[in-house]
């Protein structure tokens, strides 16, 4: 056969692979721009405020010409992401949001030069760089405090967040059944490319693969902005997600999957019958199959989980040189056991009802190759999964002191419960493939290991453990889908400031009567994190007990001495017990917590409480 002359079905072949190999390169150079802008951009784990210019709760002579907003790391946004409300929540004119002298990490929007006297209110909503978003609000005030602030709502619509947490996970379930249902077909069970059943759950997982994806691209938009569902369809919103990590991240994952869908489908493309003369053409039609295809669905395998750990927590924080590797290999060694587990229960231990009873299911060798896949999985889970945990949560209390944690642990709970139902399917493997060699002997060549040759109660164990293990790794992916947008505990937990200080000597000037001298302070505050906290205040003897004093006055002082010292409101809870409900902490970073105790009518004791806020 001349080479004009070659078969059709070998030339569909060629384009196929060449397209294959055209949307991976692509692909591949889009994942190549990610990396290199993760290495010029270094950040660390969400974003939260650093510093402000005016101070929260600042008094000023005349109205500020700017407020500044400085980030522990860069952060995005766009022209509503920061709004001026005045006493009556009227939102009032600013100048369009930018950065400052080029720092990713500091915002700055002028204000009006008008301002009446009175407190306002500067609201805003911003983008860390592991693309999730956080929201906060300061007050200021030009001559004088209002007797009232305006109040702020910054939450998303409820819908916001279920719809992108919706299309996370799917996204998830997507990436386990194309890539783990794909080596299984491929791979593991040869048979299986002309599995119909095998095939359509592969397809699907692409499909949701794709979906989640879309969904998570429009939706990032509005939950940026903090509006509603209404706003995917705003063409300004989706540009911004555009303009972010996180949304080239997701426009490669879409070419990426694009690349894998036609190496799958040349891949349980049916080969033509070797004829002939045909037969060296045939050979070279199948090079691509034993050398490209493989080459492109492991680099495409690897390149889509990097879709995920270049735009979230694994590039960010503290070693993400390991962090990154680490969350792709675990992501990768997830989707391979789950994608292959939900294959291997639908179309090897469970008959399609068409199927004839008589007709033996053979378990060789998609069986006993996946077990031995998935203790490979759940080694390299178990690795990186302990690593991942410190680097997230870094102490014990955060465990249980954070939604993070929390969900740290049923995560944990649930891998526990998969590893001990996987063990009994190994030991199946193991207990009826011995049986079965000593029946029919090595000598006469091994049969097949199938379902009618081990015991139907046995058969229906299996199945049942196989099909938990199903829905626990769904689960797995469900609650790893929320994770991924929820704050590391390492960074939201805060724990409760409980500190004790002598009373100093001068108080003994205040004579015995008033209980204190030799005795101290003891100062507990929550959750000791920016924002609103309450400090419980317990002044006690020399003997332990409450002693009640006439008044505690108290200010906040930061370890800047260009900030002002804010003013605490304390009131008496009980005798010798005095609580601040309200006490204001502009940003983390070190206090100290100044307490006037006033003593007698002529004499009063400042005693000094530092604390870190977090």
């Amino acid at each position: 056969m001349t080479r004009g002359m070659r078969p059709a079905g070998h030339r569909r072949v060629r384009l196929i692979a060449r397209l294959a190999v055209v949307a991976f390169l692509v692909a591949g150079g889009l994942v190549a721009d990610l990396i290199s802008v993760v290495a010029t951009h270094p950040a660390y784990a969400h974003a939260y405020l650093l510093e402000t210019s005016p101070v929260d709760g600042e008094v000023l002579a005349s109205p500020p010409a700017e407020v500044r907003l400085r980030f522990n790391e860069a952060v995005s946004f766009n022209q509503r992401s920061i709004q001026l409300l005045d006493v009556t929540a009227k939102k009032l004119a600013i100048g369009t949001p930018g950065h400052v002298d080029g720092k990713a990490n500091t915002a700055r929007v002028s204000l009006p030069t008008d301002l009446a006297e009175g407190t306002y209110v500067l609201a805003w909503r911003v983008t860390s760089a592991d693309s999730h978003v956080v929201s906060g609000a300061l007050s200021f005030s030009v001559g004088h405090p209002s007797a009232l602030a305006a109040p702020v709502e910054q939450d998303a619509d409820p819908a916001v967040p279920v719809v992108d947490a919706v299309g996370r996970g799917l996204a998830f379930l997507g990436v386990a059944l194309a890539l783990g249902g794909a080596l299984f077909l491929a791979v593991l069970w040869p048979a299986g490319r002309d599995d119909r059943r095998g095939r359509r759950i592969v397809w699907s997982g692409f499909a949701a693969l794709t979906a989640g994806t879309v969904v998570v691209l429009l939706v990032q938009g509005p939950y940026a902005a903090g509006t509603s569902l209404t706003g995917v369809f705003d063409p300004e919103l989706l540009g911004a997600t555009l303009s972010t990590r996180l949304g080239q991240a997701l426009l490669v994952r879409l070419v990426i999957v694009l690349a894998l869908g036609v190496a799958f489908g040349v891949a349980v493309r049916p080969s033509p019958p070797p004829a002939g003369a045909g037969t060296a053409h045939a050979g070279a039609a199948g090079v691509p199959r034993r050398i490209v295809l493989p080459a492109v669905a492991a680099a495409g395998a690897v390149a889509v989980t990097l879709t995920w750990t270049l735009a979230d927590h694994a590039q960010t924080g503290v070693q993400t040189w390991l962090a990154v590797p680490a969350t792709s290999l675990h992501l990768l060694a997830m989707a391979l056991w789950l994608g292959g587990l939900i294959v291997l229960a639908a179309c090897v231990l469970i008959p399609e009802g068409r199927r004839e009873p008589t007709r033996a299911i053979s378990l060789e060798p998609a069986l006993p190759r996946f077990s031995r896949l998935a203790q490979i999985c759940f080694a390299v889970i178990a690795v990186t999964g302990v690593y991942l945990s410190w680097r997230q949560v870094g102490t014990w209390g955060a465990l249980g002191g954070t939604d993070f944690g929390r969900l740290l642990l049923g995560k944990l709970a649930a891998v526990l419960a998969v590893v001990g139902l996987a063990a009994g399917a190994r030991r199946f493997v193991r207990r009826h493939s011995r049986e079965h060699s000593r029946e029919h002997g090595r000598e006469h060549g091994r049969e097949p290991l199938g379902l009618d040759a081990a015991p139907s109660a046995a058969v229906r164990r299996l199945r049942r453990s196989v099909m938990a293990e199903v829905v626990l790794g769904i689960a797995v992916v469900s609650i790893t889908a929320v994770l991924v947008d929820t704050a590391p505990a390492r960074t939201s937990y805060a724990p409760p400031v409980h500190t004790k200080v002598p009373v100093p000597a001068a108080a003994d000037g205040a004579g015995p009567a008033t209980g204190l001298r030799g005795g101290s302070v003891e100062v507990k505050i929550e959750p000791a994190r920016p924002g609103g906290n309450v400090a419980d205040i317990y002044l006690t003897g020399r003997d332990g007990s409450l002693v009640a004093v006439p008044e505690v006055s108290g200010e906040l002082e930061s370890g800047d001495r260009s900030v002002p010292a804010f003013p605490v409101k304390i009131s008496a809870a009980e005798p010798g017990h005095y609580v601040a409900n309200s006490m204001s902490i502009p940003y983390p970073g070190a206090w100290v917590l100044r307490l006037d105790i006033r003593v007698s009518d002529f004499d009063e004791t400042p005693v000094r409480v530092p604390f870190t806020a977090r």
